[in-house]
């Protein structure tokens, strides 16, 4: 059994943490948020000690450190975005390997700092990269890598190179109180496309290569949308939290997110088994095969690339919703 402690416990996102951690048969300890509706907690942990203030919390972890008593091993990050580096500081800090929700950090030279400390420390950076142990996705990359190698094709005319067409939406639908958290805050999220689209940004890169060219169409407070050319395919991509973008099939059915991959012309269903991936992330880090900071660094490059370009309009290779 392992120590944890919890960051953000009160986040949307918390709970399938408190989840992951009980299912792996481990212990919460300490947990930190400065707001205090974390009555989710009883379900899972009730006896873990709560604190509002960081100095608290911090001072709690050094506590348990130099006694030997409940050394806390593992730290997980579910803060806001532009906390998340310090927050890892925190946990390094205190002898702790942290496990951080995505993105890991806004910045790609935070990314390199922080592989400086984590040599330093001892200890391990942990991402949530939940999307590469979706079964569905776990099916395509393996598609995919047998329709680009040679040895497997056997065939005197292998598809070396072979460009996929794709096609990513993803519309997720929040309320206007998106806008006054610190989630629209460009500053403190990275925006709708680091804020939503991370994750699936590293999932294109891990089944279809790096990125090659970054062409961004429209980046507004409710929707980003572009083009990426990877390794071996061709993405057309677009994000939105506003409801009004929802397809009319969509709407009509009363839901308020769409999720689509299309690949030269065929959806590639992943719409549902998202709830359990937090887990199955825990196991393996706890087993040593977690996903680190290098494995993060190229979707985080993607979405500060996205940030910081000038939308070019519709114009070129755009997705067919920016219409």
């Amino acid at each position: 059994m392992h120590n944890f402690a919890l960051i953000g416990a009160a986040g949307f996102i918390a709970p399938r943490h408190l989840k992951a951690i009980k299912e792996t048969g481990n212990t919460l300890l300490a947990a930190l948020d400065p707001f205090d509706s974390v009555g989710i907690m009883d379900s899972y942990f009730p006896d873990a000690a709560f604190f509002t203030e960081p100095e608290r919390f911090d001072r709690h972890l050094d506590k348990l450190r130099r006694s030997g008593n409940g050394h806390i091993d593992y730290v997980s990050i579910c803060s806001p975005n532009y906390l998340h580096d310090a927050h890892i500081r925190m946990a390094l800090r205190n002898g702790a390997h942290a496990i951080c929700e995505k993105p890991i950090v806004l910045n790609p030279w935070n990314v390199d700092t922080l592989m400086e400390i984590e040599k330093e420390s001892g200890r391990n950076i942990y991402t949530i990269l939940q999307l590469r142990h979706h079964p569905a996705i776990i099916a395509l990359k393996d598609k995919v890598d047998k329709g680009l190698n040679p040895q497997i094709l056997k065939s005197s005319n292998p598809q070396i190179n072979k460009s996929y067409d794709i096609d990513l939406t993803y519309i997720t639908s929040r309320g206007a109180w998106y806008h006054r958290s610190w989630k629209g805050d460009l500053e403190k999220s990275g925006g709708v496309a680091t804020n939503i689209g991370v994750h699936f940004f590293d999932m294109l890169t891990w089944v279809f290569g790096p990125a090659k060219e970054n062409v961004v169409h429209v980046n507004e407070a409710d929707r980003a949308s572009g083009f990426l050319q990877l390794e071996n395919a061709r993405v057309r991509w677009f994000l939105s939290i506003n409801r009004n973008h929802l397809p009319e099939q969509a709407k009509a059915a009363g839901k308020t997110t769409f999720r689509s991959l299309m690949m030269n012309g065929e959806e590639v269903e992943f719409s549902d088994g998202f709830t359990d991936l937090h887990t199955v992330s825990y196991k393996n880090i706890i087993d040593g095969k977690g996903y680190g900071l290098a494995d993060a660094r190229p979707s985080i490059y993607i979405v500060h690339s996205i940030r910081n370009k000038k939308p070019i309009g519709k114009t070129g290779e755009y997705h067919p919703f920016v219409k």
